[in-house]
């Protein structure tokens, strides 16, 4: 096989999914385009109550002292997963050691070990974060996921990661206040009304 042959595949020979990826990244500037159990998901810029609520939660791990020297409260970042040779996902909010650097692995994404925690903000393709990444993130044994459902306005925190599920999966409503587990590095209080109301659909 000729050098040229190996640089420029037959046009029927599938292209690899990463590449496919990086090009819907590049054509869909601001979408969030993630690989999952061999699927690639592209799903559209968030709005800005989506935003809100990130930045709303932001604020008390912040003031927990999580966004330090130990550790660093990050948005937009991609995890690798083990759920496929090219799989990957970007939580809307992450909680990383403070070394998230040195777990560097491929295509801009991080070992899953780094993760302490991993926060999805559900929008209009909502059973991504309550059904296909809940098995996604547990097999990458990711400690802590906590939804903000705003279809259904609540907040769910899923602890002890098994195979394809959490053991731990506590639903909250408005009214009530959630402390988070102490392993991600410090008390956290989260205020549920404040996370739901900052959810709600401008206008």
């Amino acid at each position: 096989m000729s050098a040229a042959a190996v640089e420029h595949p037959c046009d029927d020979e599938p292209e690899p999914l990463l590449d496919t990826a990086n090009r819907l990244t590049r054509q869909h500037p601001g979408y969030r385009v993630e690989s999952i159990g061999g699927v690639i998901t592209v799903a559209p810029p968030p709005d800005a109550s989506h935003a809100d609520v990130l930045t709303t939660l932001m604020i008390p791990f912040i003031a927990a002292g999580l966004h330090a020297e130990e550790s660093r409260v990050l948005q937009g970042i991609g995890v690798w997963l083990p759920s496929g040779p090219e799989d990957y996902a970007i939580p809307d909010l992450s909680l990383v050691d403070a070394d998230l650097d040195e777990h560097l692995i491929e295509n801009g994404c991080y070992d899953p070990a780094a993760f302490r925690l991993v926060l999805e903000v559900t929008s209009s393709n909502y059973n991504n974060g309550l059904r296909n990444k809940v098995a996604t993130y547990a097999e990458a044994k990711i400690p802590v996921y906590v939804i903000v459902n705003r279809k259904h306005a609540r907040l769910h925190v899923l602890t002890e990661p098994m195979s394809s599920d959490y053991a731990g999966h506590e639903v909250y409503a408005a009214g009530q206040k959630l402390v988070l587990p102490a392993s991600i590095g410090a008390e956290v209080t989260l205020d549920v009304e404040e996370l739901l109301r900052a959810g709600r659909p401008r206008g």
